[in-house]
């Protein structure tokens, strides 16, 4: 049971990285393109 919720928060893990400005911009209510002007910056 332990490797399933580990596995399941691995690949929790994955998608939230992947789709992070989709769901920042959700979140936050601001357009995708700023969200991503805006993490563009931090890896300066």
């Amino acid at each position: 049971m332990f490797m399933f919720w580990l596995v399941l928060i691995v690949v929790l893990g994955v998608v939230a990285y992947r789709y992070r400005v989709k769901i920042l911009a959700k979140v936050l209510g601001q357009p995708e393109s700023r969200i991503q002007r805006q993490i563009g910056r931090k890896k300066d």
